[in-house]
Parts: structure tokens; sequence; C-alpha cells
């Protein structure tokens, strides 16, 4: 790793200037922070002399001490520049640049002698972050946050791509409009959820996506999240001001803090360019580096499992149909099974198998322990034990014949939102897993967090979320959850935390279906913090082939679920659907066998959001390239230039394309391959289906 870092301050006398200014490296952004006549702090941002930020307030409305938010002067100001360059454990890059410039504003009140608070700016090239630190001091010690007050007053009326603001869901469906028309949508755009809870007409979820009318693309959300509520955003449609909105507590605080601290950091990523946005890493730059110093055991997984057939209906979590269970008082060996329970030992080896011959790395099971019967909407405090399996469910023979198949096994614990009894059992589910050969964990929150009232992305389930990703590294176990709090770059520092949901994903296309611009529109919000779990690679469009009575269809071509292995980036990735249905196309199966999932280069070739997006991927440590190209619910042509390809070199591509008949509702599973030599001079148009795409393997051809 290689870092530059140099500092100079100037102290600060009775009259001292209240304005500073600095730009990013490549001066292309300019920040400009001040205190107003009432010291009040604010900040305004311009990109390329337009304005992305226009003058906003800040501070931090407290409940049981003076508030942060007027009466400052500026008492010190440090200016910084750093340049590093460092090697994530996985990622899209190989090594990742981080260069800032750094404004450090020490802020003191004269209502409360001798207390003050710093607020630290940096900029990028790629964007501002900034963040409000406590430092330790006689006269701040404990407070509580009633509200943050961080204002973004946006320069118009931008095209928004929003989700409405919620304490317990990011489960929603993204609408597009103007700012000025999200209080009429509001009611539309808020659908059921296992739990939700909305709290403003004009309440929006970071991350949030806009376009200015001028071309400018405008990405706010947060880096960092730790011992912190999640911020949410409600927009003040008169003026186009955003404010904060912290999630609350189960008494309305929205956060316990104790100096020294500070906030989460606030993400500003701008660019007249939709595809420099996606290539932006300035919210993993924001996080610190890993804390852990053994990290050989973290590694991308590629998985199938049993869950999509009872996501369809096909099959059942539960080993029979009781209403009511208890867990060490219902001995199952007595019940009834219904016939329907998946996770049993014969048809986890037929996915054993299945994964052992296409050289699959892991098997998920869900439905694997007791408790399934009533698990869901019953408020149910010890609802799963995470080490009890079902009579049918043979832990030691599962382990046991994965490995002699060279194939590990995932975990799953769901948790059902009684956050106070996965962590009562946690430490024994763990070691549970280790000494059963399972080196990964999905993990689920689903429903209302117990204790009641508490939120999914509050303060208190936040730090449960880190706990429990840093509990597992005691045990060397890496973790996916579901339905936790929207990542905001704590990857970088925390590894093994190798996916998160916290979106809508391939499951909505069997509950009714994701819109067709649903995936073009993702990369731009939720995976801005980190990658996602979506589990693509759904080959049989039409449910109903596997549940009679479930019509939902999938929204996508067949040829589209291959491309997002590539434009919906994560290191750990599904084949989602039935073993089955790819014996049938094996063809196209092929792809997903050998698409990677951890890369050394990573060009984003082109993009708009909730239209398309094209991008290209060398595999880690090998000459290998993988493209992915989607559009949205119309045709059209994507454009490949394979100048990312090194010079003078010939190589194989296998395409992966719709059908010249594919539609994604009358014809998905309408799929043409091709091949083809290519150099880096070679240019490809490649035509898509409504919701289609396309999907590109390429090889060096050997001399």
């Amino acid at each position: 790793m290689s870092k530059f870092f140099s500092t100079f301050f100037v102290l600060a006398a009775c009259f001292m200037v209240q304005a500073q200014e600095i730009s990013s490296p490549d001066k292309n952004l300019k920040l400009k922070f001040s205190v107003t006549g009432n010291g009040v702090p604010t900040y305004e941002l311009n990109y390329k002399n337009k304005a992305v930020i226009k003058n906003s307030k800040l501070g931090i409305e407290t409940k049981d001490v003076p508030s942060f938010l007027e009466g400052f002067t500026v008492t010190k100001v440090e200016n910084n520049t750093f340049d590093e360059t460092w090697t994530p454990v996985w990622g899209e890059q190989k090594t990742i640049r981080n260069n800032y410039n750094e404004l450090l504003v020490t802020l003191s009140q004269k209502s409360v002698k001798d207390r003050f608070i710093r607020i630290r700016f940096r900029v990028f090239n790629d964007g501002l972050g900034f963040r409000y630190e406590f430092p330790e001091q006689k006269e701040l010690s404990y407070f509580i946050i009633k509200e943050e007050r961080t204002q973004f007053a946006l320069a118009g009326d931008h095209k928004t791509f929003w989700l409405p603001g919620d304490f317990d869901t990011q489960e929603y469906s993204t609408v597009t409009s103007n700012l000025s028309e999200i209080r009429g949508k509001m009611k539309d755009a808020v659908t059921p959820n296992a739990s939700q809870q909305t709290f403003s007409d004009t309440g929006v979820q970071t991350p949030l996506m806009m376009k200015s009318k001028d071309g400018l693309y405008i990405n706010i959300h947060e880096a960092a999240l730790v011992d912190y509520s999640a911020m949410s955003l409600e927009l003040d449609d008169k003026n186009f001001i955003l404010n904060s909105f912290l999630t609350p507590d189960a008494i309305g605080d929205k956060g316990y803090l104790q100096a020294p601290t500070q906030s989460p950091w606030r993400t500003v990523v701008v660019s007249d360019k939709a595809t420099e946005i996606l290539a932006s890493k300035m919210i993993l730059n924001l996080n610190e580096p890993t804390k852990y110093k053994d990290v050989s055991w973290i590694k991308p997984v590629k998985y199938v499992g049993v869950w999509w057939e009872m996501i369809t209906g096909k099959s059942s979590w539960a080993y029979n149909d009781l209403t009511s269970v208890k867990l060490g008082e219902t001995d199952y060996s007595k019940t009834k099974p219904n016939g329907k329970h998946a996770a049993n030992t014969a048809h986890v080896k037929e996915y054993i198998d299945f994964a052992s011959q296409h050289g699959f790395d892991a098997v998920l099971v869900e439905g694997w322990n007791e408790g399934w019967e009533d698990w869901f909407g019953k408020s149910k405090d010890y609802v799963f034990d995470f080490v009890t399996p079902y009579p049918d469910f043979d832990v030691k023979e599962l382990h046991k014949y994965a490995a002699s198949k060279n194939v590990k096994m995932m975990m799953h614990h769901e948790t059902s939102g009684s956050i106070r009894n996965y962590e009562r059992h946690m430490d024994k589910a763990y070691q549970f897993m280790v000494d059963n050969g399972y080196t990964s964990v999905k993990s689920g929150y689903v429903g209302d967090i117990i204790p009641r009232g508490e939120y999914h992305y509050g303060q208190w389930a936040n730090n449960h979320y880190l706990y429990a990703v840093t509990k597992a590294a005691d045990y060397k176990i890496m973790v996916n959850a579901h339905e936790a709090v929207r990542p905001t770059g704590l990857s970088r520092t925390y590894p093994n935390l190798i996916g998160n949901e916290a979106a809508r994903g391939t499951e909505y296309e069997s509950f009714g279906g994701n819109n067709a611009d649903h995936t073009t529109i993702l990369p731009f919000t939720r995976l801005m913090g980190g990658p996602m779990d979506y589990t693509p690679g759904i080959f049989q469009t039409k449910v109903n082939v596997y549940n009679p009575d479930n019509n939902s269809f999938i929204h996508t071509t067949l040829a589209k679920q291959l491309a997002l292995y590539v434009t919906m980036y994560s290191p750990l990735q599904m084949a989602a659907d039935l073993p089955e249905t790819y014996n049938k196309h094996l063809d196209a199966f092929q792809f997903i066998k050998d698409v990677a999932i951890d890369w050394d280069e990573t060009y984003i070739l082109e993009a708009e959001p909730g239209d398309y997006i094209t991008i290209a991927r060398k595999a880690k440590g090998k000459n290998e390239w993988f493209v992915g190209g989607i559009t949205d619910e119309n045709k059209r042509v994507g454009n490949v230039n394979f100048d990312f390809l090194s010079k003078g070199k010939t190589y194989e591509a296998i395409i992966y394309a719709d059908g010249k008949d594919a539609d994604y509702i009358n014809n998905p599973q309408s799929y043409e391959i091709k091949k083809m030599k290519v150099t880096s001079k070679t240019k490809l148009k490649q035509p898509m289906a409504t919701s289609g795409g396309f999907a590109i393997s390429i090889k060096e051809v050997s001399k």
C-alpha cells in the first residue's frame, strides 16, 4: 500500500475567517464551509461550477444537553491531503485509490463554556464525505440525539429514483419521478411488507439517486454506520431541501452517544457521467481498513440452495402443518410430516451432487431446524435455537457427504426479528457451525424486531448486526445478512460481511414480480454501499410450473438473468433455480458456471439509471473477462467496445443473448449462443429484448 499524507493548520484568533474552501484533487468539486451571523455551520458544494448542494445547514439537536445547532465560532482549521492505494480482500478492483483533500473545522459554542465539536470534510474526485466528531472533553460526555439537522439543499426539481422512507424495510419498488411528485406518489409506493414503518409523505431512503436537468448525477447516502441510527431523508418539496431524519428507538430517541465519538459520514457522490457514479469507491474509502489480521479464511462463494422451491410454494420450510409448537417440548418425531418439507437429507444430497458436478462452492439449506411451523407474525421470543434439526435432516451425515464431494454447507439462521433470542444463542450456534463444517451463514430478520418497539434500522439493531459479524469472525464465519440495515461500506472494515439483502431481491419475482427496470436502478442505489445477495439465475420464468397456485412470472428474459451475474456485483452469487431446470438448459447454465465472483478490473462501459447498464470485468488472477448488459422494459442495443482487452491479442468470446423473438412477457426463454473472435479493436452492437440482456465470457486464444 502506498500512502501520502500532509497536514497544515491555522490556529484561530478572535478574527478567525469564518469561511473556508477546499477542492477535490482534480479541482472539479469545490466545497465551501461557513458560519452564519447566528453561528450556524453551513456548507455548499459545486461541480464544474454547477451547484450540487446549495447553502445548507449543519447541526445536531440533542435532548438532554444544549444542542449543537448555533452560536458557533471557528476556533481551529486544519487542511490535509491524503493519497493511498489499498487492496481489498475481495472486490470489483484489485486495488483502490483513496485520494482526497480534507478540511477539519473545530467549532466552539459561546453558550457552553469549553465545549467544542469538529466537522470533518473530505473532498474526493467523485464526491464529498463529511461527519460530526465529538472529542473527549470536560463539558461533554453522554448525550441523547433528538434529531440530526443536516440539510442537502438541492439546486432544482431533480429526476429521482426513490423508495418510501421506512424504519423497517427497503423492500419496495423504486419509484422514478421528479422531487416535486414524491408527495403525490407516496401512497401508492407504500406496498405491504412483513415489517414496515413509514414516517412522512415526503420521506425517502438512502442511497438516493438523482439526475438534474443540467446533467448532473447526484447520489446521497452514508458511510461507516456504526453505533448510530440509519439516516433517511425528509423532503421540503417547496424548497427542494432534503433534511436528515434518523431512525428512532422504542421511545422516540434517535441515538445515545458517549464522547469521544462521531456520526457516520454523510456522502454526496456526483458526476456528469452516470458510469462514474457506478465506478465510485468513495463510500468504501470513508470506512476504516480491515480490523482483522488474518483474512485468509474469507473467500467469495458461488452457491446453490434449497430455497427457491420454498419461495415459489412448491415446497415448505416447515416439517409439519401444526400451527403451534414449543421448542424443547414439541416432539417432532411423533408429529405427521407434511410431505412438502424440502430440507430433508436425501433431497439435500441431490443439491450437493449438483454443486459438486458443476463446481459450486456451497449449498444453502433453509428450513432445516425446528420451529418453522409458527415462526412468523407471532411476536415469539424463543422462536429458534439454531442447533436442533428436524427429524429428517441428518446434520452429521450431510457434513460427511458434502465433505466427500468437496462442497461446503451454508448455514441459515432466521431470527424472525427476535434479536435478543439470537444473541442468547449466538456462540452456541456459531460453534455448531464450526463443528459441522459450515463456513458461512445467511441470517434473516423477517418481521417486527424483538425487543418490541425497536426498528430494523435503529441504533440498537445496527449495533446488533455488527456484533453478529464481529462475533462470527471469532469463529471464522462469513455473514450474509438479510433484512438488516442497508450497507454503508463496512465490508472494508469487516470483510467477512460478504453479503446483504436490504432491497427487493429475486424472491419478489415469486411475489408478483419486480419491475423491468429494477436491476437497472439497484446498482445506482442499493449497491452504492456494498454488494447485494440478489440471488439471480432463474431460468424457469413461469412460477406456476413449480406451483400451480402461483401465477407470478420473472420480469426478465433468461439472458438477462445471466447478465445480472456481472451487473449486480457480489462476492456471494447464487444459482437460485432448481437443478432439474438447469439440466434442461446446460448450454446457458455454462455461463453461470464460468463467471467469476472476484475481480481484478471493472469497466463501466455504458449506463443510465432506470434504462440500461453494461459492465466488463476481469477475473481475479486470470486473463478472463466477463461482460453483462441489461435493459429496462424497452428494447435496446447494447454497445460493447472491447478496448479493455490487451492490445495485439486475440480472444474468443461466447455471447449469450436474447433470441430474435425474445420478450420478457411472451417469450422469455428464447436465447441464442454464438462464438466470435475479438480483439481490443472490436466493437459490438448487441440487441436486447424487452427487459432483456446479454452475457459474454472472453478467453484469450492460445497459440
